[in-house]
C-alpha cells in the first residue's frame, strides 16, 4: 500500500509539473553537430522560428557546434541537467548517442531526432527520406547520362546516418544501371570549401567522368566548373537556393535539384510540442518524401522557377516550410529569432 501511495503521489507531482510547464511555456533543447553548413543553419533557424510561432515555447537551449557523437553525448546530458521538457537532435550517427537519449526519455523528456534516424526506440524520428533522396537523384543522373559512363560521387560526412542512408539509395540506383561506374568517391563533410577543392583537384588531375552526384554541396561545384572552364556535365544537388538559381541561369548546365528541406528542424520542434501537448503520433517515425526538379523537362523548369528565392542565402534550401508541420512566416525564418531573442 505504501508503494502504491508513493507511486500515486509521484504521478500527481509529475502531472502537476507538466501542467506548470505547459502554463509557463515549454523549455526545449536543441543539439546539432555541424556548423558552417547552410542546410544546418536553416534547420536551426526553422527550429527557432517554429518555437516562436507556436506561442508555446518559453525558451530554447541550443547546443550548436562542430563535434562528434562523444561531444553530442555531453551536450545532450547537459540539456537533461538544464531541465528541458524536450530535446530535438540532429544525431551525429544512428547509434552513438543512444545512451544519452535513453537517459533523457527515462527522465520524462521527449526526444525527437530530425534529418537522420537514431536506433534508440524511445525517440521519435522526423526525417527527410534520405535513401530515396539519393536514389531519385542518382536515377535521374544515370538516365541523363544515357545509362553509361563514370560519376564523381561526392558524399556527405563519413559515418553520419544520412550519408549511410544516401549511400544505400545511390547504390540501389547503380544496381539498375550496370554500365555506370564511380570515377572517384569523396567525403565533403558537407562543407562548401572542402567540396569545391575536391572537385577542383579531380578536374585538374584529368580524371574522366560524365556526371556528378553531390550530397547537397552543389552550387560551389558548378562554380568550380565555370571558373576552371572545364566542360559541364550533368550535376545533381539539393534544393539549395544557389543551385536552384544556377539551374535556371548557367548556360549549358543540365542538372536536377532533389528536395531536402532544412525546415525539417522546425517540423521536429512542432512534433515535440504536439507530444508534450498529449498528441503523440501513432507511429514513432515520420518521413518527408523528396521530389526531383530537373531543368531538362518543362515540368522541372516550372517547379524551379516557382521555388527560386533570391532573398535566401545560396546555401539555404528553398523549401523553407513543410505543410502541416511548420507555421512560421518567411520573415520569421529569415530573422532566425527564437522565443526571448
Amino acid at each position: 500500500m505504501r508503494k502504491l501511495l508513493l507511486g500515486t503521489a509521484s504521478l500527481a507531482i509529475a502531472m502537476s509539473l507538466a501542467a506548470a510547464a505547459h502554463a509557463e511555456g515549454y523549455k526545449i533543447g536543441i543539439s546539432n553537430t555541424v556548423q558552417g553548413n547552410g542546410w544546418r543553419e536553416e534547420m536551426v533557424c526553422a527550429m527557432k522560428a517554429q518555437a516562436l510561432a507556436s506561442g508555446k515555447v518559453e525558451s530554447l537551449n541550443i547546443a550548436h557546434r562542430n563535434t562528434d557523437a562523444a561531444g553530442q553525448l555531453e551536450d545532450i546530458r547537459n540539456l537533461i541537467q538544464a531541465g528541458v521538457n524536450a530535446i530535438v537532435v540532429n544525431p551525429a550517427n544512428a547509434d552513438g548517442i543512444n545512451a544519452a537519449i535513453k537517459e533523457a526519455t527515462d527522465a520524462g523528456i521527449v526526444v525527437v531526432a530530425v534529418d537522420q534516424a537514431v536506433t534508440e526506440p524511445s525517440a521519435y524520428i522526423l526525417s527527410n527520406n534520405q535513401e530515396q533522396y539519393a536514389y531519385l537523384g542518382a536515377k535521374w543522373l544515370f538516365e541523363t547520362m544515357g545509362g553509361k559512363g563514370a560519376v564523381v560521387y561526392m558524399r556527405g560526412a563519413a559515418g553520419a546516418g544520412a550519408d549511410n542512408d544516401r549511400d544505400k539509395g545511390f547504390k540501389r540506383a547503380m544496381a539498375e544501371f550496370p554500365e555506370i561506374t564511380v570515377a572517384q568517391e569523396v567525403f565533403t563533410g558537407w562543407q562548401q570549401d572542402q567540396g569545391k577543392q575536391q572537385i577542383n583537384d579531380i578536374i585538374a588531375a584529368g580524371v574522366p567522368f560524365q556526371g556528378v552526384w553531390t550530397s547537397g554541396i552543389d552550387n560551389v561545384i558548378v562554380d568550380a566548373f565555370v571558373e576552371s572552364g572545364a566542360p559541364l556535365v550533368p550535376i545533381v544537388g539539393a534544393d539549395n537556393a544557389g543551385f536552384v538559381g544556377q539551374l535556371q541561369s548557367v548556360e549549358g548546365l543540365v542538372g536536377a535539384a532533389v528536395t531536402n528541406p532544412g525546415s525539417v528542424g522546425g517540423a521536429g520542434v512542432e512534433l515535440a510540442i504536439r507530444i508534450l501537448d498529449g498528441n503523440a503520433p501513432a507511429e514513432k517515425t515520420v518521413l518527408v518524401d523528396p521530389v526531383v526538379w530537373a531543368n531538362n523537362t518543362d515540368e522541372g523548369k516550372k517547379l524551379l522557377a516557382e521555388a527560386a528565392n533570391p532573398n535566401l542565402s545560396p546555401e539555404w534550401p528553398v523549401s523553407v516550410s513543410i505543410p502541416g508541420w511548420t507555421t512560421y512566416t518567411m520573415d520569421q525564418i529569415i530573422a532566425c529569432k527564437g522565443p526571448g531573442e
